[in-house]
């Protein structure tokens, strides 16, 4: 469910978003380019180029940025 709804926030009218982890962990997604998703995988490009996968089943919840600012 969290992988098909990442897709469709990336597809029509991507708008910045924050992806909230099992662990506590955000991950901030302020542009298409940089998010990936397989079938149960999500891939995130974070600050400095920093690579994170995570199974999709630890997504707690996904958040719509209210405003375009990044770099929280």
């Amino acid at each position: 469910m969290n992988v098909q709804r990442i897709k469709d926030m990336i597809t029509g009218g991507f708008k910045p978003f924050v992806i909230h982890m099992s662990d506590g962990r955000k991950f901030d997604v302020p542009h298409l380019e940089f998010v990936a998703v397989g079938k149960g995988v999500v891939v995130v490009i974070g600050k400095n180029d920093r690579v994170n996968t995570f199974d999709a089943i630890h997504i707690t919840s996904i958040e719509e940025q209210l405003n375009s600012k990044s770099g929280r």
